[in-house]
């Protein structure tokens, strides 16, 4: 995130492309470098129950595409446990997901998407994706075309597609073909094979998780005929796909159709025999998006908070269908112009779309019934979170969980505690949002830490700005405690669930919690605060898991500046049931301890919530790196109006480790010398930099050591690893003739820890 105007990267980085031609002016490799923050996807772990219901898609058509603003307060997506792929779309040709898009969707385990798209007037680009480049020379054919044959097709542009996929790190994309098909059933048949050969290079270039989803508009003769469901005129187009995209229009009896005729296809012909064709994508009736879209448009309910009625007839939790839910920011775009509108009106307005409001009361949209549909009946408003079973983001072990809370914007910005930066408009960075605690809202949810039956106290959240530890902001929790003349009321031990995850039994994790108690909060009430983790418990009277047993192994809390405390837990889970080591869903939080002075009184208390980490515990033997940055570089712009501030910051990061003293009996010593490093991931890995400036004279020196540098921004916005691009508007000062500006970069790893001052790097530019 700058903190002014980012430059405009170079042709062979566009951001999108408008046209099969402009895609041939693209070369892989060429920044392939710049691209290198960008978080890698690993999967989660659904449980088997997960793999039998629906899953949800969504398509994020916001406004055109690439409209965010760095530097005002935008659209976030933030129900990501709910969510399986995202699109991101655009009606460019072909749409390439933003890089903080990219690592915010990866972090919770959820694929990217782009989007190949042809409409209106894009007949010629069409042919062209199945003919491949265009040659510059005289050239020709030596034998006669055979008439009977159809369309050639070229690997040509799949090729392009899935280098592209790889190169910026998204996961695949949706075919939206919404233009006839010029050579009719002679162009249809290629362009089916063609879907085949670019899965298949997504698979070799991406990965086995790639995706292509195919989007129902074109029909096998070529024409453009939506039929709102699976069929026989479509079927040849989903079948080298790994998903199918129906039309939103359809009448309430379709969805069932659809099922029913996917049912009916011959197990071979979806991939479900040994005698399928090796090429055969394997198919379910999960891989069948029913679309629904946000904005009505003929959607069976009329949209906003009708769109209910239709995913009834989806039914994803019974019928194994999935959903397609299409321009889900309508709750933004539909209230931004609205007098009063703020951020926090739309983020409750989100909510109540997503999780449900809190006295249930919605505005109902206008729905009229299609010609020949049937009459049906709806109950009362379902927030889409009720169709479908919220997912953990990866195992910590296999990728660290990190998270400061934020939703991907804010109006300011914090590092250990201190605001380093206020905006008047906000700022919106979608490479900074992590998990805003999915087991938080819309209300926390309290439980008793032990065997007592009493009513629970009561609990809320919201977002704070005005104070975080790292980013850009925290979240208080809110509790009410009754007064009560119980002989147990003056002890209340608290179980409060922050955040859902992956565990594996027996692997061993380490955790990390740093909250603060507000100020003047709590008075006659003595606190203590744990980290604990327990199995999930997602809905009233259910009944955790009893088979898993959470062991601490070593826990320490250590105060920290501003007020701020951190709880640290070594720990790990063990399986009673007999059954082989599983990843198990279980809830990171707090254990709060009260005591009251007065517990026939009624007692309120909040406390900040600034950062959650869980990953993999190495042995301290193993842990003696340090990481540096031993240098840091600035690249001047190519551009000759630039100014000599404007250009691109590097650096890279170095891992020291203690000297070590041979101490050798002999030869035959079986002692190793030093300790090895694991093979799990412990060269240290960054979420994102801090980038600081200080104006200086040439004859300064390090005497003004003790000057507080500027913050001017954070890295990894536009998925560079270490790089950060320098504007003179970033500067927050006027550099006189003669000056020169020190810049320093600090990183904030992975495991929530900010990299000290003295191990990081500065760069001169005079």
């Amino acid at each position: 995130m700058p903190t002014a105007g980012a430059t405009q990267p170079p042709a062979f980085e566009r951001q999108y492309f408008k046209s099969l031609q402009e895609l041939d002016e693209w070369a892989p490799g060429r920044s392939a470098t710049r691209y290198e923050g960008v978080q890698k996807f690993i999967p989660r772990r659904p449980n088997a129950e997960a793999l039998k219901r629906g899953r949800l898609l969504v398509c994020h058509d916001y406004k055109g595409g690439y409209t965010e603003s760095l530097f005002s307060r935008s659209y976030t997506f933030n129900y990501w446990p709910y969510c399986e792929s995202f699109i991101y779309f655009s009606h460019h040709r072909v749409t390439v997901p933003p890089p903080g898009w990219i690592s915010a969707a990866h972090r919770q385990g959820v694929k990217m998407l782009g989007t190949l798209i042809f409409e209106g007037g894009g007949e010629e680009d069409t042919l062209r994706l199945l003919l491949g480049k265009t040659p510059t020379s005289v050239t020709g054919r030596n034998g006669r075309k055979d008439g009977k044959k159809s369309v050639p097709v070229s690997a040509h542009y799949a090729k392009v597609l899935a280098e592209l996929a790889r190169e910026r790190g998204f996961d695949g994309y949706l075919l939206n073909l919404e233009c006839p098909l010029t050579g009719q059933l002679d162009q249809a048949r290629p362009l089916a094979a063609w879907i085949s050969i670019l899965q298949s290079e997504l698979l070799e270039k991406v990965g086995p998780h790639a995706e292509t989803i195919w989007y129902d508009s074109v029909v096998i003769n070529g024409e453009l005929q939506w039929q709102d469901r699976l069929n026989s005129v479509n079927l040849p187009f989903f079948l080298p796909s790994t998903g199918f995209f129906t039309n939103y229009t359809w009448p309430n009896f379709k969805p069932d159709q659809t099922a029913k005729y996917f049912e009916s296809l011959p197990a071979e012909l979806v991939g479900n025999t040994l005698q399928s064709h090796v090429h055969a994508v394997t198919k379910t009736v999960r891989d069948l998006y029913i679309g629904v879209d946000v904005w009505g448009r003929g959607s069976h309910g009329g949209g906003g908070f009708g769109l209910y009625k239709a995913m009834e007839h989806v039914a994803p939790r019974s019928s194994g269908l999935s959903v397609a839910l299409f321009g889900q920011a309508w709750t933004w775009e539909s209230e931004q112009d609205k007098q009063g509108w703020t951020w926090d009106k739309w983020w409750a307005h989100e909510m109540n779309l997503w999780i449900g409001p809190p006295g249930g009361d919605v505005p109902m949209p206008e729905s009229k019934p299609k010609r020949g549909e049937p009459d049906c009946s709806h109950g009362e408003f379902r927030p889409i979170s009720s169709f479908f079973s919220p997912l953990s983001p990866p195992d910590p072990f296999d990728a660290r969980f990190s998270t400061s809370f934020c939703p991907g914007t804010g109006l300011g910005w914090f590092v250990e505690g201190t605001k380093v930066y206020e905006s008047q408009t906000g700022w919106t960075d979608v490479d900074k949002q992590t998990s805003v605690g999915n087991l938080l809202w819309p209300n926390p949810t309290l439980f008793w830490d032990d065997d007592r039956t009493d009513e629970f106290p009561t609990a809320s959240s919201a977002f704070c700005f005005d104070d975080a530890w790292t980013g850009g902001n925290s979240i208080r929790v809110s509790i009410s405690l009754p007064g009560s003349e119980d002989e147990l009321a003056a002890y209340c031990p608290l179980w409060l669930p922050v955040q859902s995850l992956h565990i594996t039994p027996e692997k061993i994790y380490e955790a990390t919690f740093i909250y603060k108690l507000d100020n003047d909060s709590a008075p006659g009430l003595d606190l203590e605060f744990a980290l604990g983790f327990k199995p999930v418990v997602r809905e009233a009277g259910q009944q955790p898991d009893p088979d898993v047993e959470w062991n601490v192994i070593s826990s320490a809390t250590t105060d920290l500046h501003n007020g701020w405390t951190k709880l640290h837990t070594i720990f790990n889970t063990t399986s009673n049931g007999g059954t082989s080591p599983c990843p198990t869903d279980i809830a990171a939080g707090l254990v709060v301890a009260i005591v009251a002075e007065e517990p026939t009184q009624p007692a309120q208390l909040s406390f900040l919530l600034g950062q959650l980490n869980v990953f993999a515990h190495v042995p301290p033997a193993f842990k003696e790196e340090e990481a540096v940055i031993l240098w840091a570089d600035m690249t001047p712009s190519a551009s000759a109006a630039s100014s000599r501030f404007e250009g691109t910051l590097t650096w890279d990061v170095f891992a020291e480790l203690p000297q070590a003293k041979i101490e050798l009996s002999g030869q035959d010593d079986p002692k190793a010398t030093w300790n090895g490093q694991p093979t799990l991931p412990w060269f240290p890995s960054f979420l994102y930099f801090n980038i600081y400036a200080r104006l200086m004279n040439n004859h300064d020196s390090d005497a003004k050591k003790d000057e507080k540098p500027m913050w001017i921004g954070t890295s990894g916005w536009d998925g560079q690893r270490n790089g950060f691009d320098v504007r003179p508007e970033n500067l927050p000062f006027s550099v006189p003739r003669g000056g020169k500006v020190r810049f320093f970069v600090q990183g904030v790893n992975d495991c929530g820890e900010v990299m000290k001052w003295d191990n990081c790097a500065f760069v001169d530019v005079v």
